[in-house]
């Protein structure tokens, strides 16, 4: 239990270590309201479209529209490699151009395995100027925009990108803005009388009872006398329009109103008034007000239009009767449900006046909308993964090249081990290739976050297409996989890994430079083994609970420092990446052996292999200690047996296996025969 507990204390204090020299995020704004008015900037209106697939705020500015503002988490429910949520607040001009962008919360391992935090702000701001329509970036050079092509050959940034444009493209349909907005049929035309009319929908009629108004009233007052009979249409369609105005009436209003404006008719019968007195004064019609989701539109004299009668046949006689032009600036949308809101005032019997509002609903007609279609001029593009793919298909190829000539090696490796100096020259070149192209060109480098990406991603919502996203890291995965079964998990630490490879050849240069190579004691050696264990124990089992505090103590690995950053970090993460590569030049893969928890992983079902092609003599061990002395991460017991779990299949005991110079098997089989040539030499001479 102490050993548990110990290990959690470790874990937290590297967890506090990292983020207490992690780079504080620019403080967010309280909520997208805030960032709109940020990123549009002082004196704009904010109108919200609420609608079930998410909220998409529109800003206007001076009566002229300015832009959207959206949530990706809101809208698409974006996410990356492992299913964390990925949240970017961002802004839209009406150019369909992304206006900014900021990251407002993520959790995603494969976003900061190669990043640090202000690099990791700086893609999500890179977002701006990309044209969601054509999938181009629009950049400003000397005043003029030119179109530069997109950069996004990091896996970081596809998710990003593709994040932002999806939500973007939502945000825009929601708003009406780009493709897939119902329009209104507004030149339709078919003659109708106010029956046919009404029938139809295209009249709504509210009766108000004095019964329905509770405020104010006495019980004498309340019964079932009307109030009010209120008369409601939109007549933006010709079909409806035409025929309650006439047809030079209606041609004349829609001359002298925007192209997007609508027309409301509005009409009541009763014994109180829908307009009031007090608009002439005020110049807004304080009983009437058009309620649409979350939107309010307060009918002003701006807005009114008089007419002298309904021209529909059997059209009722109206003691009121008004007609607002509703501009599209005001964010009202025809083709969708909406209310009128009817403030009915009465007077009370003491003389006071009492108030109560009402609501008549209104759908517009199906017949008057065209449906929405999809917006011919959208690219598409590929999917992310596949677009992953496309653009690395050359680091892709080489990563191909450099696993074929790996099994190569492993299936010929004991005619390659036969030849020692050309095996020590494969080696160091491979190693040399594994350091440059894998490493620090590709940085390709497995981690234990992948580990429990993976096994938490089985938990939730398994998606290939996430593990599609970086190729070269499927693909060595893959291809570890495989190789588990036929050799082992030596195959990656002893030919795949960058930090190994960059740990042997420092190394290597060590003992060339004559630098004191120490032997761990056999029995402190074997104990050593279980800290790496311990700590992908205490990784995995932290990942259970929080996946945050689990990658953040994932920095037990120098990879990202090394690898990913090229030691481009806050100078603890730098300290202890050198730290253990010091080690390294003095005890050989100091890091494999002792406290590497990516080696702890695949060294757990390392025992599944189905091969078994290192071989072995009958001295090993009893009479020859050669390859236990030799082999770079002490995987050889004292017995001469190889532990599976420890060894990094680096073909060095093959080598000496092979070579008559070093095994004492090889030597006393020489000897033998040397004796027995000797004997047959001398049996000749004697004859």
């Amino acid at each position: 239990m102490s050993a548990v507990r110990w290990l959690r204390a470790a874990a937290l204090a590297i967890c506090a270590l990292a983020e207490s020299f992690s780079l504080a995020a620019t403080a967010a704004p309280a909520d997208l309201h805030a960032y709109a008015r940020e990123a549009f900037g002082a004196g704009v209106e904010l109108r919200e479209h609420k609608t079930d697939e998410g909220v998409v705020i529109e800003a206007w500015r001076g009566g002229a529209y300015a832009g959207l503002a959206f949530s990706t988490w809101d809208l698409i429910k974006s996410v990356g490699y492992s299913g964390q949520p990925i949240e970017i607040w961002a802004t839209l001009d009406p150019e369909m151009v992304v206006h900014s962008a900021r990251l407002i919360r993520q959790t995603e391992p494969l976003l900061v395995i190669g990043l640090r935090p202000e690099q990791l702000e700086e893609l999500v701001d890179a977002q701006s100027g990309l044209d969601i329509r054509t999938l181009k970036r629009v950049v400003a050079v000397d005043g003029k925009k030119v179109v530069d092509r997109i950069s996004g050959a990091t896996i970081s940034s596809n998710v990003l990108r593709d994040s932002v444009i999806r939500s973007a493209r939502k945000a825009a349909r929601i708003a009406g803005r780009l493709g897939g907005r119902s329009r209104l049929l507004r030149d339709r035309y078919v003659q109708a009388d106010w029956r046919t009319l009404s029938a139809s929908g295209a009249i709504v009629e509210r009766k108000i009872l004095a019964s329905e108004m509770t405020l104010g009233a006495t019980p004498q007052q309340a019964g079932g006398q009307e109030l009010l009979d209120v008369f409601v249409s939109l007549a933006t369609p010709a079909g409806i329009g035409v025929n309650l105005l006439g047809r030079k009436h209606y041609e004349q209003l829609v001359s002298t109103s925007g192209p997007d404006d609508d027309l409301v008719m509005i009409g009541a019968n009763g014994l109180l008034s829908i307009k009031g007195p007090a608009w002439r004064q005020s110049g807004v019609f304080e009983r009437l007000a058009i309620v649409q989701d979350a939107l309010t539109i307060r009918l002003t004299k701006n807005m009114y239009r008089t007419f002298d009668k309904i021209e529909a046949e059997y059209a009722p006689g109206l003691r009121e009767r008004a007609l607002f032009v509703v501009p599209r600036a005001s964010g009202f949308d025809s083709t969708k449900p909406w209310r009128l809101q009817v403030l009915a005032v009465r007077n009370a019997a003491d003389g006071s006046e009492s108030a109560q509002a009402f609501e008549v609903p209104y759908a517009p007609l199906a017949d008057y909308i065209a449906q929405p279609q999809q917006d011919a001029g959208i690219a598409e593009g590929e999917p992310l993964w596949r677009r992953a793919w496309i653009e690395r298909r050359y680091e892709v190829a080489a990563l191909l090249v450099m696993l074929g000539a790996l099994v190569l090696i492993l299936l010929f490796q004991d005619q390659l081990a036969a030849r020692r100096n050309l095996y020590t020259t494969t080696r160091i070149v491979f190693m040399a290739a594994t350091l440059g192209f894998i490493g620090l060109f590709a940085r390709a480098q497995l981690s234990v976050v992948h580990v429990v990406t993976f096994a938490h991603a089985l938990r939730t919502d398994f998606q290939w297409s996430f593990f599609l996203l970086d190729p070269l890291i499927f693909l060595l995965w893959g291809f570890v996989a495989v190789a588990m079964l036929f050799w082992g998990r030596g195959v990656f630490c002893g030919w795949l890994c960058p930090f190994g490879a960059l740990q042997e050849l420092l190394n290597e240069a060590a003992r060339r430079l004559r630098l004191p190579q120490f032997e761990v004691p056999w029995p402190l050696h074997e104990r050593l083994w279980i800290i790496k264990y311990l700590v992908f124990i205490g990784i995995f089992s932290l990942s259970l609970n929080d996946m945050k505090t689990a990658f953040v103590a994932a920095e037990a690995e120098p990879f990202k420092t090394t690898v990913a950053l090229h030691f481009q970090r806050e100078w603890p993460f730098v300290v202890f990446a050198l730290a253990l590569l010091a080690a390294g030049l003095f005890v050989r893969r100091f890091y494999c052996r002792y406290l590497c928890p990516l080696g702890a992983a695949l060294a757990i079902p390392a025992r599944l292999r189905m091969f078994e092609w290192l071989k072995r003599r009958p001295q090993c061990g009893r009479e020859c200690r050669q390859c236990a002395v030799h082999c770079p991460v002490g995987a050889i017991y004292p017995s001469g047996a190889i532990s599976p779990n420890e060894c990094v299949y680096c073909l060095n005991c093959q080598s000496l296996y092979h070579d008559p110079n070093v095994c004492l098997g090889l030597k006393a089989r020489a000897a033998r025969q040397a004796a027995r040539d000797q004997m047959a030499k001398g049996g000749a001479n004697a004859g």
